[in-house]
């Protein structure tokens, strides 16, 4: 059930509601009948959305996150705030570059001010595992900073990290499923160079065995965007929730070579499975991070250097009442036009 002020609807707005988590949130958020504003910075791109709701339900505004102003303009009138707004590489040149430092940090900044300028009663902010001041990844140490800066001026806001977000629209498994049109293998990041490894005393064995991917590279848990979304609903319901933070991940935790397995199990396909270490990652990053969408940065590089997983003291989804969902439950929904023929005909005949 939505909150409501008096005799009328709550009204949030979602700074950006058209990216891919805010298109679940601004969904939920209108079939509860919330009033919801979406500030983005091309409304015209998120016009789309207004079919989630009655007419003049969910409205898309114009809205420029680094500059206070415009921040300001759009929360005349909100009861509830979510800032959703993230890059993951830095665009642009001059004044319209867009850097970590501008977004995570200065624009989280903008929102939690006017936030509590304006007498709002929630703010949501979105963040991500591994958030620290200390990480090697500016984007790490942005979200970190903007964390910091969202809890001194609006103390009550609730904080909500994800580890990987995955889903139809989703850039990580979408992105290598993608890859398997044009290539004939698909990379393992973080994974150490293929080595020797000799049985301990007393095991048994007496080969050595060779362990091409190490431990498999960076562990992730990753999270169903509909639950992100749903416990975004809840951090705005509940007063239970304000000042906290919240690590969601989903209730399997797999390396990055586990991911790669699980997607060509998905998309029934085969391809070689190339162990790719941090340094010659990082080496690929440097040219691959000069392309206008970049497949890879080396930024991104330092961050995969850090298990994406959550902490144990952290508050879970279990303290927001949701059991999140399995990847096996979602993937195929929107994995399965990677599939090849004949899988594809085996998964239409199941």
């Amino acid at each position: 059930m939505t909150a409501r002020y008096g005799n009328r609807p709550r009204q949030v707005t979602v700074f950006g509601g058209s990216g891919f988590i805010g298109r679940h949130l601004v969904q939920r958020l209108a079939a509860r009948g919330d009033v919801v504003r979406v500030a983005v910075r091309d409304p015209c791109a998120a016009q789309f959305l207004t079919t989630y709701g009655d007419v003049g339900q969910v409205a898309p505004v114009a809205v420029d996150i680094r500059y206070a102003g415009a921040v300001a303009a759009a929360l005349e009138g909100s009861d509830a705030v979510v800032n959703l707004v993230g890059i993951l590489y830095e665009s642009g040149f001059g004044r319209r570059k867009n850097t970590f430092e501008a977004i995570h940090h200065q624009g989280a900044a903008n929102v939690a001010k006017a936030a509590a300028d304006a007498g709002v009663k929630n703010l949501v902010q979105i963040s991500a595992i591994g958030a620290e001041k200390t990480s090697r990844a500016a984007y790490a140490r942005t979200k970190a900073k903007g964390e910091a800066a969202v809890r001194a001026a609006f103390p009550d806001a609730s904080i909500i990290r994800p580890s990987l977000v995955f889903g139809p629209e989703d850039g990580f498994f979408n992105l290598f499923a993608s890859l398997l049109w044009m290539s004939a293998a698909l990379p393992v990041i973080g994974c150490s160079l293929p080595r020797l490894e000799f049985p301990s005393p007393g095991t048994g064995g007496i080969l050595p065995r060779l362990n091409i991917y190490g431990d498999g590279g960076p562990r992730f848990q990753p999270v169903y965007v509909g639950d992100v979304a749903q416990a975004i609903c809840e951090c705005l319901d509940s007063p239970q929730c304000r000042g906290k933070t919240f690590e969601l991940g989903g209730p399997d935790v797999r390396s990055f070579k586990e991911l790669m397995e699980l997607l060509l199990a998905q998309t029934g396909r085969w391809r070689f499975l190339v162990p790719l270490p941090f340094w010659m990652a990082s080496a690929m990053a440097v040219f691959l991070g000069l392309l206008p969408k970049p497949l890879l940065t080396l930024d991104q590089v330092r961050l995969l250097r850090r298990d994406n997983v959550v902490g144990r003291r952290a508050q879970t989804f279990s303290a927001l009442g949701i059991t999140p969902v399995s990847m096996e439950v979602i993937l195929p929904s929107y994995l399965a036009r990677f599939r090849c023929g004949s899988a594809a005909r085996q998964a239409r005949q199941s």
